[in-house]
């Protein structure tokens, strides 16, 4: 199976995931509801993964979240976060159908995920949250880590879309291509900031755009 297709999952596909593991019970309810793009589920999986092997607990803020699938898999893997809140300035309308079948799978999950329509720069954080973000296109990823520095929010980002230019890569174009020096400038931005880094990646056949930068304040 391609992993980093862009062809939805549908109905036709839940034979694929037949096992009980958790992985695949995700991708049937996303099967069913026949709205995602297979990479999509790839991604949310393989970041929600790393992040909770790190950051347990907090209200979850996904934000540029599209359908929401990350701040779901963020609730099923670690049940100690209360809730989640997924903002974008555009919800999807087929977000309530895919939001519709993990809460019929997943019971527990009802009424624990709210959906906010709004600009990033609107939504009020706390120190306790959890910001996470999978690509937000270009500036968008460095408002999500700013957002979270101004609050010493724990923090993970997969960014894409690299807006390159000489303010945002610090010079080092000269030794690493542009979208690898802007994201070592985040790391970099981010440690002077006060945070501890962790400096990943999620497999590159998925996307290629596939480093996610992970920070906590070492104060916690």
């Amino acid at each position: 199976m391609n992993r980093a297709s862009r062809n939805r999952l549908t109905e036709k596909l839940i034979p694929q995931f037949s096992s009980e593991t958790l992985f695949d019970r995700i991708a049937r309810s996303v099967c069913q509801a026949g709205c995602l793009p297979r990479k999509e589920l790839y991604e949310a999986w393989e970041v929600a993964r790393r992040i909770r092997r790190r950051f347990r607990g907090g209200r979850v803020i996904d934000l540029a979240c599209g359908h929401g699938l990350l701040a779901y898999i963020l609730l099923l893997l670690d049940d100690s976060s209360p809730m989640a809140l997924a903002v974008d300035r555009r919800i999807p309308e087929q977000a309530a159908k895919l939001a519709a079948c993990l809460e019929e799978d997943w019971p527990r999950l009802a009424g624990r995920v709210a959906f906010l329509e709004t600009d990033l720069k609107q939504v009020n954080l706390l120190p306790d949250d959890l910001v996470v973000s999978v690509h937000a296109c270009g500036a968008l990823t460095d408002l999500v880590l700013e957002r979270a520095v101004a609050v010493r929010a724990r923090v993970a980002v997969l960014p894409c879309c690299h807006d390159v230019a000489e303010s945002t890569t610090g010079g080092l174009r000269g030794w690493l291509d542009g979208p690898l020096a802007q994201d070592v400038i985040r790391a970099s931005r981010l440690r002077e900031s006060g945070y501890r880094i962790i400096t990943q990646r999620i497999p590159g056949d998925i996307t290629p755009k596939n480093r996610l930068l992970l920070g906590e304040p070492v104060n916690q």
